[in-house]
Order: C-alpha cells, then sequence, then structure tokens
C-alpha cells in the first residue's frame, strides 16, 4: 500500500516562499516573494492533517474544498487540484495573493491550535492556479446556450466580474458598466502591485472579454445613462459598484494641501504602474518623494499607503493607529511587512489637528490609552492628555475607511431604498432591492469588507437572477 503523503506537520516546519531582501523589494512595486518551487508546494501541502472537521473551509467565504486539494498537491496531481480549487472560487490565485489568511483559513487551521503552525494554505492556493495559467489549464470560459435575455452591471470589480462570468456561462447576454477606464475595480487601482501584479487582474478580465461579456468603461451610472435607463436595457440589473467615499475626519486643518484620501493616493500610484500619465503624480501632490509621510488608520488600506509610500521613496513614513498592534484590523502579516521595509508605528496616537503655511508642515497628535470594550467588544480609546506631540508632515495620507455614496442621487434613482449608513437594502434571501429585477452584492450591501466576500456575494446572486429571470421568461411565454 502507498504510504500516506499527508499529515507531515510534525516532520516538516511551516515555510512560506522566501522574501526579497526589503531593501531590494523596497525598490519597486514587485511581488515580494516568488511562488513555490514544486517540490516545496508539495512538501507545505503535505503538512495538511486531513482533520474531520476543517475549520480551514468553514472560515473561508468561499468554502473552497481546501484539505482536498492541499491533498492533490501533495500527491503531484495538480490538475486536478486546481480544478478543485476553481469549482468555488473565480480569483483563486487572486484570493491567494490577497486574502487575510491569517484571520481566515489560516488563523483556523486545526495543526495551528496544536502549536505547529497552519498551513500555508494562501501560498499553496497561488502556486496551484498560476501553475495552471502557464500550463494552459485555465480554459475559455465555456458559455452556454443563449437565453435572449441580458443582465446590465454595474461595477466591474470582484464581485460584479464573478457573476458576469457565471451568467455568461449560462447563457446571458452579459454588459458591464464601470467609472474606470479598465475594469477590476479595487483589484487593479486600489491594491497596489506589490501585492497583486496587474497582469494578474488583466488575464482575468481578458478570459471574461473573450466570452463575449461586453465591458462599458468610463461609464458613469447618472452621467450617461440613469439606472431605469439602464432597467429599460436589461432583462435584470445588479449593482455591486463597492464603497469609495473616503471615511470623513473632522480634525482642525484638515483642509490643508497635502492631506489627500488613500484611495486617491493609491489609485495615482497604480496609473503609473500602467504607464498613464498622472498629473496629480508628477506635480508631487500624491507622489510621497523626499517628504515625510504620515498615513492616519490601521487597516489593510494604511498598509498599503505605508508600503506604497516607501517604495516612491519617502524620507520618513510614520503610521498613526488610535488603538495597538494587538487591536488594529490590518493583517498583522503586512504589519511585518511593513516595519521590514522601514515604516515606523506609532501605536495609541492619533491626529489631534494639522498646520501650516501653504500647506500641511506638521500634524499635531493625541497620545491615547484603551479604555472600557466598545460595542464590538474591543477597548475604545481615549485620550490621553499627558502625552501629546507633534510630528512633521509635508504628506498626510488619510486611511480610516470606505463609505457608501448617495447612489438613489447619483443614479437618478430616488426610489432606490437605501439604510440609514447609506447601504443598499436588499431582500437577504433573493439580494433583489425594492426595485423589480434590480439586485446589489457586496460592500454596497455589505460596507466595507474583503474582495472574498465580494466574490462569495457574486457567486450567490447568481442563482437569484437566473431563477427571477426564468420567471420573467416564463411569464412572457404565457402572456403571448
Amino acid at each position: 500500500m502507498a504510504k500516506d503523503p499527508m499529515l507531515k506537520f510534525i516532520s516538516k516546519a511551516q515555510a512560506y516562499p522566501e522574501k526579497r531582501a526589503p531593501e531590494l523589494r523596497a525598490e519597486d512595486f514587485d511581488e515580494i516573494a516568488n511562488r513555490y518551487a514544486p517540490e516545496a508546494a508539495a512538501d507545505q501541502a503535505s503538512r495538511c492533517s486531513q482533520c474531520g472537521v476543517p475549520y480551514c473551509s468553514v472560515h473561508c467565504p468561499l468554502h473552497n474544498h481546501i484539505p482536498d486539494w492541499l491533498r492533490l498537491t501533495a500527491e503531484g496531481r495538480l490538475r486536478e487540484a486546481y480544478e478543485l480549487s476553481n469549482l468555488t472560487s473565480t480569483m483563486p490565485e487572486i484570493c491567494g495573493r490577497i486574502c487575510p489568511q491569517d484571520r481566515l483559513c489560516e488563523g483556523n487551521c486545526v495543526i495551528e491550535f496544536s502549536g505547529h503552525d497552519a498551513v500555508t494554505i494562501g501560498s499553496v492556493e497561488k502556486y496551484i492556479t498560476d501553475t495552471a495559467w502557464e500550463q494552459g489549464w485555465v480554459e475559455p470560459i465555456e458559455v452556454g446556450a443563449a437565453r435572449g435575455q441580458s443582465v446590465g452591471i454595474i461595477g466591474g470589480g470582484p464581485g460584479g466580474l464573478t457573476t458576469a462570468e457565471y451568467l455568461r456561462v449560462a447563457g446571458y447576454d452579459v454588459h458591464v458598466y464601470d467609472r474606470y477606464d479598465r475594469m477590476g475595480g479595487l483589484l487593479t487601482y486600489g491594491i497596489p502591485g506589490f501585492k497583486l501584479e496587474k497582469d494578474v487582474v488583466m488575464r482575468r478580465i481578458k478570459r471574461l472579454e473573450d466570452s463575449g461579456i461586453i465591458f462599458h468603461a468610463n461609464f458613469e451610472v447618472g452621467r450617461d445613462a440613469s439606472l431605469d435607463d439602464l432597467r429599460a436595457k436589461h432583462d435584470a440589473v445588479l449593482i455591486a459598484t463597492g464603497v469609495y467615499k473616503a471615511r470623513d475626519i473632522k480634525t482642525p486643518g484638515i483642509g490643508l494641501d497635502g492631506i489627500v484620501p488613500a484611495l486617491d493616493y493609491l489609485t495615482a500610484s497604480n496609473r503609473k504602474g500602467f504607464g498613464d500619465t498622472v498629473e496629480a503624480f508628477e506635480s508631487g501632490a500624491l507622489n510621497a518623494e523626499g517628504k515625510d509621510v504620515v498615513v492616519i488608520g490601521g487597516g489593510d488600506t494604511a498598509m498599503d499607503c505605508v508600503r506604497t509610500a516607501i517604495r516612491q521613496g519617502a524620507k520618513s513614513v510614520k503610521c498613526l493607529y488610535r488603538r495597538d498592534r494587538e487591536n488594529m484590523p490590518g493583517s498583522q502579516r503586512e504589519v511585518a511587512n511593513a516595519e521590514e521595509e522601514g515604516v515606523e508605528f506609532v501605536w495609541l496616537s492619533g491626529p489631534k489637528g494639522f498646520d501650516g503655511t501653504d500647506k500641511v508642515e506638521r500634524v499635531h497628535v493625541s497620545k491615547m490609552r484603551l479604555g472600557a470594550p466598545d460595542a464590538s467588544g474591543r477597548r475604545a480609546p481615549e485620550n490621553d492628555p499627558a502625552g501629546d506631540f507633534t510630528v512633521n508632515a509635508d504628506l498626510v495620507i488619510t486611511a480610516l475607511g470606505f463609505e457608501a455614496e448617495d447612489l438613489p442621487v447619483l443614479f437618478g434613482a430616488q426610489d432606490l431604498n437605501v439604510t440609514r449608513w447609506g447601504t443598499i437594502r436588499v431582500d437577504h434571501t433573493t439580494q433583489m432591492t425594492n426595485l423589480d429585477g434590480v439586485f446589489a452584492i457586496g460592500d454596497i450591501v455589505r460596507g466595507a469588507s474583503l474582495v472574498v466576500w465580494a466574490i462569495r456575494d457574486g457567486r450567490d446572486v447568481t442563482q437569484h437572477i437566473h431563477n427571477w429571470l426564468q420567471a420573467k421568461a416564463k411569464a412572457a411565454k404565457v402572456a403571448a
């Protein structure tokens, strides 16, 4: 009987793909680590304990068949591993790169609980699908028989693209409308190349385009067409815009030049990576080169900003966060990467004001301490007046999260129901809004969340849209 290749977590240590030296990776926007060599991927996959209750899958929003494709990888059956991972995810190599595995699958790995360090699930996932692309195993989308119905999708981010793919497989005509000049949403313009190289995103989009999905770039609903116009044009409409409005910070001096929202800053940097002409970058407004940079926030977007500033040649980069390291929302791996690259974290601190002559020159900082737990159970930060201080800053980047734009006004659809937070109100059993045939998913329903949840929502809503379109076609047939 062949020896079982699994359960090697005692004899084989956890090993992530080797990262480039910090001083080298800070010179470019390439990903900081290469993928595994085949032997290393098989070795790390073999550490899986094949536990009876796979908590890694339970805590993955997509419920990926993780232990199964780890076993296939360990056995050298890589094409089967790819096909299995592709069953539940439209973008496995993207999730392998940008999911916070330390909070999801790997953070809930059974052998992690036993003290043997988690299986490196994300790195193996990335390896599997990158290899599949290289080997030609990623086949064109197989389009189903034409149904004579069309769906308009507003938003070309991960949720909208996922639904577009599944609906195309089902035989529907699909049109995707996006305000940017390239599809991909935050995958394209919000996440830096050192976490997600852009050719990885573009090849996914090309595969969708090759299937006959029609992309309408530089298209703003409300400017180029109203929501009602799209409803008249298509049999169903999906809103998957995400949330892009920067959360306000009410602090004296906030209007000074040199204080910029995180997404503006990251978009300019990513556009430069594509070779675009970006006037705000060339003028220095959205360029950290030679500057003392202060980033305010502790989430993954803040981590993207501090690490981008390092690569742009900032003189210094500080990150102010009002809680301590243990209570920050961003990935601890990203914090470690940033520290290696030269970012200084100033924990338990928040801005109390900005000043400068013609533009921002200083940030006045309140020292914080952790008080009683807030409604979420985390200890709420409160001012510690004895510890206030000032730091120099030529560029301040605010990364305090995102809120929903006023879509009823923006889309010319005053009858579209929203919650008190501005997110779209839906029937959660069908993901349909109060408007007949108009569905909504992702951050515009959930609030700011993870890419993997947008993919999950895009997968789930496909069945609801299909059911509704089938009922509509049946009713039209009966009426005729």
